[in-house]
């Protein structure tokens, strides 16, 4: 969803991508919207330098972005209280990296998931997951986007996010959905 240029009439805070820097973006900013994926909107100022602007301060962008923002690419929640991987599997592909609109199941960043009951009820879901490349700043803003979300899936009382870089990732390794979505196929 790319949007128009918007000039932003309040200072909001951001993340600096692919960094991963904390900034604030002052009032006055000419922003254009890339991407809104995943609760999180990217946007880039007219220098070319992306951003992340979150959910919470998505207003900043008009009220349609705020919209979309407060209403990603929503999963199933299934019943409450009710537990099954397949809704681990689909929070997980509502996580997006802020440079690729394609989520991260269907980019190949997830190697493992695996699923653990917990002697005093519920489960733990320990993943073991990469990046696209080794030193993109995004690492833990990702990892902490795929921990939030999987611990909101009724059931899930524990959540392990690791990442590895064996093997290293590769195009190979994405899905044809996303190759179709990126125009490489």
């Amino acid at each position: 969803m790319r949007g128009a240029m918007t000039v932003i009439e309040r200072d909001v805070d951001a993340m600096l991508i692919p960094s991963g820097d904390r900034i604030s973006l002052p009032a006055g900013s000419e922003l254009t919207v890339v991407q809104t994926l995943g609760g999180n909107v990217t946007v880039q100022d007219p220098y070319g330098q992306l951003f992340r602007i979150d959910e919470k301060n998505a207003s900043v962008l008009g009220e349609d972005y705020a919209a979309k923002a407060k209403s990603p690419d929503e999963a199933p929640q299934g019943t409450p209280g009710e537990f099954s991987e397949e809704q681990v599997w689909e929070q997980l592909r509502t996580v997006y990296d802020p440079e690729i609109p394609v989520n991260i199941v269907e980019l190949g960043l997830v190697y493992t998931c695996k699923v653990t009951p917990l002697e005093e009820g519920g489960q733990r879901v320990s993943i073991e997951m990469t990046l696209t490349a080794p030193g993109c700043g995004m690492g833990q803003v990702l990892v902490e986007d795929v921990r939030q979300k999987v611990s909101s899936v009724p059931g899930v009382k524990e959540t392990e996010v690791e990442l590895v870089w064996e093997p290293q990732w590769d195009q190979g390794r994405m899905t044809d959905v996303a190759k179709l979505q990126l125009g490489w196929m």
